[in-house]
């Protein structure tokens, strides 16, 4: 089972040397992969930069970003923001799409929230069309840049429920299925589901399966790790956030050991990890754990 880990996308005081720091760190570590969420409204940095400053100055990992919103943007523009990612990269860009579940973040960037899986489907298609290098339109011109995997880019599908994951069998590489907690049972489910999914829709290949949890290593790992945890979820209110925070216990190095080996039962191909602070200790205690 091969392992990444996200930029801490969310961490106040982010500048130019930490986000560098942490991307050299993961490339130099015993990491698979780099990956950076999407998130408009709250304090977070944009993903799609963050992800281009990681490939200019990494030269191994993987570089996924997990997930795009897709419904929000136009898919031409992603497709091309993708194969730059690429070219940059050298050949070593994934990504995962997703709907999200945030109204506020596409009221934010004047997107609709209504019928988004719809969206998606045919955004995806679009995407893998222009790749190729085909015309969109009558008049239009071949929309690059050719990159070094061209129309091969691995594209996973951020999905948990069984409706999202069969849409997704009919598109994807595989499934990103996060359960945050690194619990087995929450992976193997969604897991389960992408492989008879797969099969429903008589793909011969087996599905990627990509699984992921919230850790600390920082000073003071479960209080950061429960702050972090209820600031990403009180959208859903404050009594939920503070009790699903409270329920976090990724914050012990056998804890994270016991996560990683979670996923690895509930046959994951990958886990990325996302940290709760910006401390390199996040990084470099991860980095001594998995060594």
């Amino acid at each position: 089972m091969k392992i990444g880990i996200c930029i801490p996308y969310m961490a106040h005081g982010l500048d130019r040397d930490r986000i560098l720091t942490w991307a050299r760190k993961i490339d130099q570590g015993p990491f698979h992969s780099l990956s950076c969420g999407e998130r408009i409204t709250g304090h977070t940095y944009e993903m799609r930069t963050l992800m281009a400053a990681a490939a200019a100055v990494t030269e191994r990992v993987r570089l996924i970003p997990s997930l795009y919103v897709l419904p929000m943007h136009s898919a031409v523009l992603t497709a091309k923001e993708i194969a730059t990612l690429d070219v940059i990269s050298n050949g070593r860009a994934a990504v995962t799409v997703g709907v999200g579940g945030r109204e506020k973040d596409y009221r934010a960037v004047g997107a609709s929230f209504e019928h988004r899986h719809e969206r998606m489907d045919r955004q995806v298609a679009e995407i893998r069309k222009v790749w190729r290098g085909e015309t969109l339109f009558d008049g239009c011109d071949e929309i690059g840049p050719a990159s070094p995997q061209g129309a091969s880019i691995p594209i996973y599908a951020g999905a948990m429920g069984p409706k999202a994951i069969a849409r997704a069998a009919r598109w994807a590489d595989g499934l990103y299925g996060a359960s945050m907690a690194g619990d087995r049972e929450g992976h193997a489910g969604m897991f389960d589901m992408a492989r008879e999914a797969w099969t429903a829709a008589g793909r011969k290949e087996k599905p990627y399966l990509i699984g992921s949890f919230w850790y600390s290593l920082a000073p003071h790992a479960k209080e950061e790790l429960q702050r972090y945890v209820y600031d990403y979820m009180k959208i859903a209110g404050d009594d939920f956030a503070r009790g699903y925070a409270a329920s976090m216990t990724r914050h012990t190095p056998a804890a994270i050991r016991e996560g990683i080996e979670n996923l690895r039962a509930a046959g994951a191909d990958e886990v990325l990890l996302v940290p709760a602070t910006a401390d390199y200790a996040e990084v470099d205690r991860m980095a001594d754990l998995l060594g």
